[in-house]
Parts: C-alpha cells; sequence; structure tokens
C-alpha cells in the first residue's frame, strides 16, 4: 500500500486522523480499532530510523525523544498507532 493509499483510506474513513510530521516514511497503514474510526499506524523501528538518519540522533537519543515526544504525545482519539514489528527470525 503506497503512502498516497493510505492518506486516500484515511481522509475518506476519518478525516480527523491526525498523521505524525516528518515520519511519511514510517507510515505503514491503517488500523480498525472497534468503536472508533481508522488510524494512522506507523512502524516504530522506521521512526528510530528516522530521528537518527535525518537528526543525527544517537540510538539513546532517538528512543528518549521518540517516546516522550512522539508515542507519548496523545492529543486525541484520532492519535496515531505506533508499532513494533516482530521478526520471527
Amino acid at each position: 500500500m503506497s503512502l498516497q493509499q493510505i492518506k486516500d483510506i484515511l481522509a475518506e474513513h476519518n478525516s480527523e486522523a491526525l498523521l505524525a510530521d516528518g515520519f511519511e516514511d514510517a507510515l505503514i497503514g491503517v488500523a480498525d480499532v472497534f468503536n472508533r474510526p481508522p488510524l494512522a499506524v506507523y512502524n516504530r523501528d522506521k521512526c528510530l530510523d528516522i530521528l537518527m538518519n535525518r537528526d543525527g540522533m544517537t540510538d539513546e537519543e532517538a528512543e528518549e525523544f521518540f517516546t516522550y515526544n512522539v508515542s507519548g504525545s496523545w492529543v486525541g482519539e484520532h492519535t496515531p498507532i505506533y508499532v513494533t514489528l516482530w521478526d520471527k527470525d
């Protein structure tokens, strides 16, 4: 699914869904949550990579910044979801 397809789905089904500015490359899909509108879903590890590569942060700096300023920022029921993908191997 492309970035534009994800944005189109959110625009159609939840025009109030919030996106995380600067993390477009980490947007991976849309979450269907029972009794709530669809939400944007981001790959947490990709978000951390963006902070390290774009902003020159260390692993620890990126983790601290992300936890406090991104995933830790509740801005209402349309707040994005951040997932850690599990690699079975």
